[in-house]
């Protein structure tokens, strides 16, 4: 006689999972369970395929490893094992990943649009993801993408996208990772904005350059700052902006005068700062008008130092927190891909 064995009921921000301190949420818990062995009935279990580590964590790691992938590997199985999830205790973020659908609750099995096989990528972050590493395979520290063995669970309120057909899961798997940068451009852009990118040549930063342009329109100006010649040679290629300069963005007054010449003392309507390094709250705020908005995308923000600075400039600036997800921004984002040759091939070439 074959008897049923009922899954535990889970709660849908996954509460259940969280082992210290009993009570909080995943995300900000210091321990939470990473037991595959069984499910919930409202969680999706994944074969892990990459790990897209977030820019801002990623970098930490490296530098903390001195470049070393022995080094990188032992440290972020550290991480896993200390606590369940991969949440960098450095900087505070995570990243997402790839896989495969293995195991889908019973709670929720006939309500979502998955099933077992499906590839997905997830849109929330590794931060709160209860996550097993086997084996660590490969490490492309160019793109910050992880290769590994391993099994992750997406709870129930967890956000995720199915990997399109018609592109590499290597193009997907990046752009979706920053999918909340071009999106929320697209949100806070209007016809006729001057609008400021700071990390304009990264990964983010291209896509936010695109949506900008597409946003602000013939009447509007698009004004791209970047780090390295490389990235600076790559964003003027594409054209999207309609000025590039390569600066320091952690030199507030170099910048500011820059931005005031480009302007003509006007300054920027909105500005997105989608860097990977500390301190350049200040060039943000400084360099967009009081009536303007400020969106930091990059999880190297301090948001005390941008309250405060602004606070001590006297700037009204409207400042928002990075929320990696607006709604449909999966859609604008491989919409980017589709819509501009330009995008997709640096893309392909970068990230496929």
């Amino acid at each position: 006689m074959n008897q049923t064995v009922m899954q535990k009921k889970g709660n849908k921000y996954g509460l259940h999972r969280v082992l210290e301190p009993v009570g909080v949420l995943p995300q900000p818990a210091k321990r939470i369970d990473n037991n595959m062995d069984e499910i919930y009935d409202n969680e999706i279990l994944i074969n892990v395929q990459t790990l897209n580590i977030d820019s801002a964590s990623f970098t930490q790691i490296e530098e903390q490893a001195g470049g070393d992938h022995a080094k990188i590997a032992e440290i972020m199985l550290d991480i896993v094992a200390k606590q369940g999830k991969h949440r960098n205790p450095v900087t505070g973020s995570g990243g997402m990943l790839m896989g495969t659908v293995e195991k889908i609750g019973d709670a929720i099995k006939d309500t979502i649009d998955l099933k077992v096989g499906d590839k997905i990528a997830t849109l929330v972050s590794l931060s709160l993801t209860p996550l097993r590493i086997d084996k660590i395979k490969e490490i492309r520290s160019d793109i910050d993408q992880v290769d590994i063995d391993g099994k992750a669970i997406l709870f129930e309120s967890g956000i995720y996208a199915k990997i399109p057909a018609d592109m590499p899961e290597g193009l997907v798997l990046s752009a979706l990772d920053v999918a909340g940068a071009p999106a929320q451009t697209a949100k806070l852009v209007k016809p006729g904005d001057t609008v400021l990118i700071i990390g304009a040549g990264g990964k983010s930063g291209m896509l936010c350059c695109y949506e900008a342009q597409k946003r602000a329109g013939v009447t509007g100006k698009v004004i791209g700052l970047t780090h390295s010649e490389r990235s600076t040679k790559r964003l003027e290629a594409l054209g999207f902006c309609d000025h590039v300069h390569a600066v320091d963005a952690t030199q507030p007054v170099e910048v500011l005068a820059l931005v005031e010449k480009l302007t003509n003392g006007e300054m920027a309507d909105v500005c997105i700062n989608n860097v990977n390094i500390t301190d350049t709250e200040m060039t943000s705020i400084l360099c967009t008008k009081n009536t303007g908005v400020v969106y930091f995308f990059s999880m190297a923000t301090s948001f005390t130092k941008a309250a405060l600075g602004a606070e001590g400039v006297g700037s009204d600036v409207t400042m928002i927190v990075g929320n990696g997800y607006t709604k449909g921004h999966a859609e604008i984002t491989l919409d980017i891909l589709r819509e501009s040759e330009k995008i997709r091939n640096i893309f392909t070439e970068l990230y496929a």
